[in-house]
Parts: C-alpha cells; sequence; structure tokens
C-alpha cells in the first residue's frame, strides 16, 4: 500500500487511486465505480468451459509474459482450480492473495476490485463489516467473476503480482479479447 501522499488529495478531478488511503474525492471515487460496474456488464459469455479456461489463462500468460510482470494467474470454479501459472517474480504470497481475491469475488459475485471500491464510500472500510474476515478475503482488485449469459458466474479469473487496478485491468484486458476471439468464432 502507499503511504506517501497522492497527487489525487490535491487534485479533486484526478482519478481515484485504489491504492491510496488518504483523503480523495467521493466523485472519483464514485465515477471509478460506474466504470466497473459498466465493465462487468460487457463481459458477459456465452458459454466457458475447461477447454475455455484453459485458452483464457494461456492469453492471460500471453499477455503477461510479453509484458514481463511477475504475475500468477488463476482461474477457478469454487475450489476447483481449472488453471494456474506463475510467472517469474510471482511468489507464494501471490498465491495467498489469489485465494482470499477469489473468494471475495465468488462472495460478492462482482470484482474483488468493485467490492473493495463499494466498500469505501462514505469514507469507511470494507474490513470492518462482520462477515469480512481478512484471513479469509481481500477487498483489492484482482479477481474478475466468469459471467455466463443465462447461468451467471460460473468461474472466477484472478491475477496477483501488480498494483491492485493495474491485477483487475489484466483480466479484464484478457476477457475483453477472449470475448472478441469468441464472437469472431461464431459469425
Amino acid at each position: 500500500m502507499n503511504s506517501t501522499p497522492s497527487p489525487a488529495t490535491h487534485d479533486a478531478t484526478a482519478p481515484f487511486d485504489p491504492d491510496y488511503f488518504g483523503e480523495q474525492s467521493e466523485q472519483a471515487l464514485d465515477a471509478l465505480i460506474k466504470r466497473l460496474e459498466t465493465q462487468a456488464l460487457t463481459l458477459r459469455l456465452g458459454g466457458f468451459d475447461q477447454s475455455d479456461a484453459l485458452a483464457l489463462g494461456l492469453l492471460l500468460v500471453d499477455l503477461a509474459t510479453t509484458r514481463a510482470l511477475p504475475v500468477a494467474i488463476d482461474i477457478r470454479r469454487e475450489k476447483h482450480i481449472l488453471f494456474h501459472a506463475s510467472l517469474p517474480g510471482a511468489t507464494p504470497d501471490n498465491d495467498v492473495w489469489i485465494e482470499r481475491k477469489s473468494r471475495t469475488a465468488q462472495r460478492c459475485l462482482e470484482p474483488s476490485l468493485l467490492v473493495g471500491l463499494k466498500g469505501r464510500r462514505g469514507g469507511r472500510r470494507l474490513e470492518d463489516n462482520g462477515w469480512f474476515d481478512e484471513r479469509l478475503y481481500a477487498s483489492h482488485g484482482g479477481a474478475v467473476p466468469i459471467h455466463v449469459d443465462g447461468t451467471g458466474v460460473v468461474a472466477i479469473a484472478t491475477v496477483s503480482g501488480l498494483p491492485q487496478q493495474e491485477d483487475h485491468e489484466l483480466v479484464v484486458e484478457a476477457l475483453q479479447a477472449f470475448l472478441a476471439q469468441d464472437r469472431t468464432k461464431n459469425s
């Protein structure tokens, strides 16, 4: 976590920084929440099976490897791990974060970044809720539900190793590319 002052504290128009816990604009927080909610609505697949999990996982590996990102990647259905990779620079701690972030996204059926940001509305902390056990859950970004139209959430794709918004955005980028490939294949 960032303990140094963020530019967001000095500029009310600055984007919200999820890694900064000082004072930030509530409007910036609401704008980021709205963007993530809209994003989640567009990431809907027609289906998702184990071969899709492999394809999405390999797409994430390719994106991360090309950029030399020190991440762990995981796709799971609750406790059933469909895909897992630990790239150079990732540590065992990344696997612990994956467990906690995935559990949060699975419980709330929303991206873990969105869950954490909603918990910060009004200057609050999600960690102050009675159900939130920090040993089991993490309100940090990087876990994104895989939603199938007509079925609901069928899996969670998670990345750990980068700042939380970058973890989230890497998963979203891969899901968008996967969705584009799927649409091309089915047209």
